[in-house]
């Protein structure tokens, strides 16, 4: 009688293919354990060749072939006999092998499964939550561990490399930290106060784990309404420091452009609008991408705005153009500019980078998802500042187009990416030179921010008034 059972046995030869899947079943012959041999190849991913008058039957493993004779316990691997513990039988036309080939011969024919390991640690702030997001070689399975009164332990079975670890300053989690533990890796989170709730989500292309931690028991770091009346703009001055940004002919560095007519926006924001203006930046120092909207978020602004000056290789360019953040670039142009900007990545100082570091750098936004709730009003931001800036200005219009900017990328409100001018148009770099115009620019700015917190207060009135 055959008597059919889910044996040990399967979990190993599903380790050592380096898949995941059922069990095999098995049958009992003659006092021993058999497993079906077609779902060995299967787990293999490959098929059981039959000869036609069926005594013999063949698997192919990558570069290896095993021969199997009916009845016979010898087998060929490679050429070479290895005798089993038991024949190779058939039952209503299936092919069963002891179950013991599982560990004699299949490790040796299994296709290795490559090293999982840790390619990069990134972490953002959000005003109601904290985000740390591992990428990895490939899928990763977790589970969460008891940990301390202020520690949050996330086991990462299977994961190897080089212990990792990033400090924070949000007022709530302290520090995050991958280290070894025997075979696996262990992510330890420690926080300033009470951990709190955490989400995990795991997404693919590439393969990593996102991780949120709630801010528990703070009213003030719930999320905002989509409209309340618009308070706090942070402003962001692009480059910076060892980073000149774009170089005119005349030696006009967009560094010192961009933060010149930031500060001007900025003063004109608090005398008209009656807004809190924050800068990420105030001198010429160098503040890296990703540090700059979390500092917005820190602040918990309404909107974030990032001023730059264009370059392109065709001296003639001229215009402005508003940018905001998507994973599919307007046109090739809108790609470039986005690229151009995204290189001021590579002069940050290395820190959980692996690889090739940030030479991807479009790959690093695509993971946080927090700006696509506010890609529509991001466009209608940019729409409004194009248009009074056109028409001020009596300039080009470029249009509203969208691209990877990662400066963009970790915003927690609207956010817009503003290119002013071509510092390498000769006739344009002249212009830009001068404080004049240089008014002239912050005040079309400030007259786009005007018309959109008008719009926007508007709608918050509109919201708050209908019945609930």
């Amino acid at each position: 009688m055959l008597r059919f059972r889910l044996v040990a046995g399967v979990f190993l030869l599903l380790l050592c293919a380096g898949t995941a899947g059922a069990g095999v079943p098995t049958i009992v012959h003659e006092g021993r354990n058999y497993v079906e041999l077609t779902r060995v190849a299967d787990t293999l991913n490959t098929r059981l060749e039959t000869a036609p008058e069926g005594s013999q039957a063949r698997l192919r493993a990558g570069t290896h072939i095993v021969t199997f004779t009916r009845n016979w316990s010898r087998i060929l691997v490679d050429g070479t006999p290895v005798v089993l513990d038991g024949p190779v039988v058939i039952r209503k036309g299936v092919w069963w092998v002891p179950e013991t080939f599982l560990t004699q011969v299949v490790p040796k024919i299994a296709p290795e499964t490559p090293a999982l390991t840790l390619e990069e640690m990134r972490t953002r702030s959000y005003p109601s939550f904290t985000r740390i997001v591992l990428e990895t070689s490939g899928p990763v399975t977790h589970r969460v561990e008891p940990g301390g009164q202020r520690e949050v332990r996330v086991r990462l079975l299977g994961l190897t490399g080089e212990a990792i670890a990033e400090s924070f300053a949000d007022g709530f989690v302290e520090q995050a930290r991958v280290e070894r533990a025997g075979p696996d890796a262990l992510l330890r989170v420690s926080f300033e106060g009470t951990p709190g709730e955490l989400k995990v989500a795991a997404l693919s292309d590439p393969p990593r784990l996102v991780l949120d931690f709630a801010r528990p028991g703070d009213p003030a770091a719930r999320e905002r309404p989509v409209f309340v009346p618009l308070r706090t703009i942070v402003l962001d001055a692009g480059h910076g420091g060892h980073d000149s940004g774009a170089v005119g002919p005349g030696g006009l560095m967009e560094k010192d452009l961009v933060l010149d007519v930031t500060r001007r926006v900025a003063k004109l924001l608090e005398d008209k609008l009656d807004v809190k203006v924050r800068l990420s930046r105030d001198s010429d120092t160098f503040v890296a991408l990703r540090d700059r909207t979390s500092f917005a978020n820190r602040e918990r602004a309404d909107l974030f705005v990032s001023i730059h000056a264009n370059a392109h290789r065709v001296a003639a360019s001229e215009g402005v153009e508003v940018y905001f953040l998507s994973s599919e670039a307007t046109d090739s142009a809108a790609r470039q500019v986005a690229a151009t900007e995204n290189s001021a990545a590579q002069l940050e100082k290395p820190a959980n980078s692996r690889g090739n570091g940030r030479a991807d750098i479009v790959k690093t936004i695509l993971w946080d998802l927090a700006q696509s709730e506010f890609q529509a009003e991001s466009s209608r931001l940019a729409e409004t500042v194009l248009d009074t800036m056109t028409q001020a200005l009596h300039i080009a219009n470029r249009g509203v187009k969208q691209a990877g900017f990662y400066v963009l990328g970790g915003a927690a409100m609207p956010a817009i990416l503003v290119e002013i001018g071509f510092v390498t148009n000769p006739k344009e770099e002249k212009r830009l030179k001068a404080s004049r115009y240089r008014d002239e620019i912050a005040r079309a700015i400030v007259s786009g921010l005007g018309d959109y917190k008008r719009t926007w207060d508007a709608r918050a009135r509109a919201a708050a008034e209908r019945p609930r």
